[in-house]
């Protein structure tokens, strides 16, 4: 008979805890780790998470805390140093999986923007949509419905450099979204942006989530975007530490 350690108990516990309700969760952690530096470096520890189809999460914490982290194994970015990443119930394997999985079901938003300086805000949206035989014609067709998506038509053909901090942001959510993914992920993706444009990138947000029902999860430090989400999880030093009870989609209606 195999022996359960306490780890293997307080994991169990966590994912309980966190599990957002009945059926399949769309992502899952299994007593995740992640260590740089032979170890010396913990950024995550033992931390197990699942979150279902259509939910809201914003994942909050100090600075340094596991946040950026963990949204890079929840993408495939990173790859866990011990335990185990679930998509749809399916633990992932190799790169090569994670990477098709991105192309068609996870899109992801960066504080930074990771905009091509050189393309237009058009041909930025369009990037992830080469390598997945489509015709020119269908990619215009859905680079124009994530343009209208976030209101950004009349910029369409404008650089990078020539667009405002908040509509570089729309640029990249329009990208996110342009294979309308199950999940997006974004990364204080209102930190470089005034009040005013934070306000209007929350609220695109969540307008995608709702009119999509795409599952959304944020890291902020905002106490006001973070209390929108029908659940918030708190991280600090690579542990979760508050995950709020989960509210169930009969509430939310």
């Amino acid at each position: 008979m195999h022996s359960v350690t306490s780890a293997h108990l307080q994991g169990q516990r966590e994912l309980r805890q966190t599990a957002p309700m009945s059926g399949t969760p769309l992502i899952m952690l299994e007593n995740v780790e992640q260590v740089f530096d032979e170890g010396r470096v913990v950024a995550l520890c033992q931390v197990s998470l699942a979150i279902g189809h259509g939910e809201s999460v914003a994942v909050t914490g100090p600075s340094g805390s596991g946040k950026s982290s963990l949204i890079l194994l929840m993408c495939g970015i990173r790859t866990p140093s011990r335990g185990t990443v679930r998509w749809n119930g399916d633990a992932m394997g190799p790169p090569s999986a994670w990477t098709r999985l991105r192309r068609s079901e996870i899109g992801i938003v960066f504080q930074d923007f990771n905009l091509f300086p050189t393309l237009s805000a058009a041909e930025n949206i369009e990037m992830p949509l080469f390598g997945c035989g489509l015709s020119g014609a269908e990619r215009q067709r859905r680079v124009n419905v994530a343009l209208e998506a976030v209101e950004l038509h009349a910029r369409a053909r404008h650089l990078p450099h020539q667009l405002s901090g908040g509509e570089r942001q729309r640029v990249a959510i329009a990208r996110s979204i342009i294979n309308d993914p199950s999940l997006i992920l974004a990364d204080e993706p209102t930190g470089n942006l005034d009040s005013d444009n934070a306000a209007a990138i929350m609220d695109l947000l969540f307008g995608l989530h709702q009119r999509r029902a795409t599952t959304l999860v944020f890291v902020t430090h905002d106490p006001q975007h973070a209390a929108r989400c029908a659940r918030r999880i708190a991280i600090k030093d690579g542990r979760i530490t508050a995950p709020a009870a989960a509210t169930s989609a009969r509430e939310l209606t």
